[in-house]
């Protein structure tokens, strides 16, 4: 399988220093309730009051007069949530400037913001969005200039896949967290909630202020290619208790949330990036195992649900794609579960909704559903000519569209926006990246790190008996193209603890070559380490680890991904992603300076019976840490 992560452009390569985030609770109300907002004067982006007219962000006493105001166009334009290209409003790079115009019809951000009148964006590293702190804050500040510059004027809400793990947008030098599935094996609920707070304080910073996450999703199949360790676990009260605690956290730091993937995307074998999967619960398995973390998502005041690209037929007989079915968006989402705010689309451009209509019909077909966003639509003129001409020959009511353009600028007016859309530039190296968060990262990877089997007692390892050591294996590509390569990564960790470490990349398909090269390399040395990468039986990786199992030197396994690795090895560890900050957390486990604390949040089937579960739920293996550990 191919590694989640952004293709081209990448994210974050500066230095940064520390912040603890803030921000207060967000207020809930129920959409379309109008309440008064209290005006504040408007700074740029050094915190000052902008001199420019047009930047000062309308605080209307009454949303629906707001709504009143707006054309049809303008109407449409706010439930489009929109990618553009560039790491400026207005001067991007000139290949960013070719593919906005191949995609979008514009030149640059301000154009296309000018251009539809967006209700919000999404950055992406493949789109090149993401540079730097200083450039990534001026961005956001930049393009809300660009909205406000309009009239009316309605700030952007600003948005991101920050789900941390195996799923980043935005590198070092912010601050990187374990992802959920770590985060389940830490069993901490109030690491989960910190996590969040620190994620969002460090997104908020940078003007982002909404993160599509947490993943509700409870994974269990083992076999999920699209979710996996984006899941906190397979147990659904688990999942749910971790879905609050990440809400909470996201609150705390001034950040909207939104649960995914409803009505949930955990037993699938097919990637709804690629195609249509279909889940063949019954009602009463999803009511048992995917809707407790919804429930409990909306019982926490999630500001939002994003929708799944994947048929249900126990929800929907008709068999229509969850995002466009009626039935399930409103039928169970709005009316079942009483969900009162946004519900987004996943990203249209993913097969799973394009494989039976076009994209016109999808964005009308999503609004008729009980949609209110249309998030990242691959043709996204056609997109909203097709609302509008729905609109104007009865198909969608304009009534219909009001409630959503509603609660869009409810959630905007909850975030403070219509109050402050902007972000200093002064202070970024304290709030993003700093010496605090990445601290409480290190100690919150650290409980995440499980120790599967260790046959004799190999672990932990000493530096005074096992001297030099090798790390081989799996390589796979940073989320955020910043961190890594995981085995040089893990190398020097364990360099800086007093080992000789060595480390040679033999990647996800080793050869023959490769493996013979790392047999070699694994004379005269105390143990080998090898990073694995969804391994199946038979594979590559799987006799990498049996060739140099057979040579007798001690083989210790760190499954980067999946906690399923498990070839023929003394011992074996599982460190959920491959980021730095769980690669670290695990060499100080494996030298002996903490104590492995993870437990499985998923079943570990038997490699040679997969109806046969190897190691449960709650299995992981312990140790003291060595009195001389720091």
């Amino acid at each position: 399988m191919r590694p989640l992560h952004s293709a081209g452009g990448g994210p974050f390569s500066a230095g940064a220093g520390p912040r603890g985030g803030g921000g207060g609770a967000l207020r809930r109300r129920r959409p379309g309730s109008g309440g008064p907002l209290t005006r504040r004067t408007p700074r740029d982006n050094r915190g000052q009051v902008p001199h420019d007219s047009h930047s000062a962000p309308q605080a209307p006493a009454d949303l629906r007069s707001l709504v009143s105001r707006m054309t049809l166009e303008e109407k449409v334009g706010q439930l489009l949530v929109l990618h553009v290209y560039g790491h400026h409003a207005t001067d991007p790079d000139p290949a960013d400037i070719e593919a906005n115009e191949r995609e979008l019809g514009v030149r640059t951000a301000a154009e296309a913001i000018a251009k539809y009148r967006p209700g919000g964006l999404i950055y992406f590293g493949w789109a090149h969005n993401t540079r730097d702190p200083r450039q990534l804050a001026t961005l956001s500040n930049d393009v809300q200039r660009a909205a406000l510059g309009q009239s009316p004027g309605v700030p952007l809400l600003l948005t991101i896949d920050q789900e941390h793990g195996v799923v980043a947008r935005v590198g070092a030098p912010a601050t990187l967290l374990p992802g959920a599935m770590a985060l389940g094996a830490g069993g901490s609920r109030d690491d989960v909630r910190e996590a969040a707070r620190i994620a969002g304080a460090e997104l908020r910073a940078l003007g982002v202020r909404q993160n599509y996450a947490p993943s509700a999703d409870v994974n269990v199949n083992p076999a999920n290619p699209v979710i996996g360790v984006r899941s906190f676990g397979a147990g659904p009260d688990a999942v749910a208790d971790f879905v609050t605690a990440q809400i909470e956290g996201y609150r705390a730091a001034g950040i909207a949330s939104a649960a995914k993937h409803f009505p949930g995307h955990g037993d699938t074998e097919t990637d709804s990036h690629s195609a249509l999967p279909t889940i063949h619960h019954s009602r009463e398995q999803w009511e048992e195992l995917d809707a407790p973390p919804f429930r409990a998502a909306l019982a926490a005041g999630v500001d939002a649900v994003m929708t799944a690209h994947l048929v249900v037929p126990a929800l929907d007989p008709a068999m229509e794609p969850a995002t466009l079915s009626y039935p399930i968006v409103t039928g169970v989402l709005r009316e079942q579960l009483g969900h009162d705010g946004l519900i987004v689309t996943d990203s249209l451009s993913m097969q799973g909704v394009r494989t039976t209509y076009g994209d016109d019909r999808v964005a009308v077909l999503a609004l008729k559903a009980g949609v209110d966003q249309l998030l990242h639509p691959p043709r996204p003129e056609l997109a909203r000519n097709a609302v509008v001409e729905a609109v104007r020959e009865g198909e969608l009511s304009e009534e219909r569209l009001d409630a959503s353009v509603l609660r869009v600028l409810e959630l905007k007016a909850r975030l403070g926006l219509f109050e402050d859309p902007y972000v200093p530039l002064d202070g970024l190296d304290e709030a993003v990246g700093g010496g605090a968060h990445r601290a409480a990262a290190d100690r919150i990877a650290e409980g995440t790190t499980t120790l599967l089997r260790d046959d004799g007692g190999l672990l932990p390892l000493s530096p005074d008996r096992h001297v030099e050591l090798l790390v081989v294996g799996a390589d796979p590509v940073s989320p955020t193209g910043t961190t890594g390569p995981p085995t040089a990564v893990l190398a020097t960790a364990l360099g800086e603890l007093g080992f000789r470490a060595e480390a040679v990349s033999t990647g996800m398909e080793p050869s023959k070559e490769a493996v013979e090269a790392a047999v070699a390399a694994a004379a005269g040395r105390d143990a080998v380490l090898v990073t694995t990468y969804d391994v199946t039986a038979g594979d590559a990786q799987h006799g990498l680890v049996s060739a140099l199992a057979a040579t007798g030197v001690p083989v210790v396994t760190l499954a980067v991904r999946t906690p399923q690795d498990l070839p023929a090895a003394a011992a074996a560890l599982a460190t959920y992603s491959w980021t730095d900050v769980e690669l670290r957390a695990a060499a100080r486990v494996l030298a002996g300076r903490a104590r492995p604390r993870g437990r499985l949040p998923v079943p570990v089937p038997h490699p040679d019976d997969p109806g046969q579960v190897l190691y449960p739920i709650g299995h992981g293996l312990s140790y003291e840490p060595y009195a001389t550990a720091d």
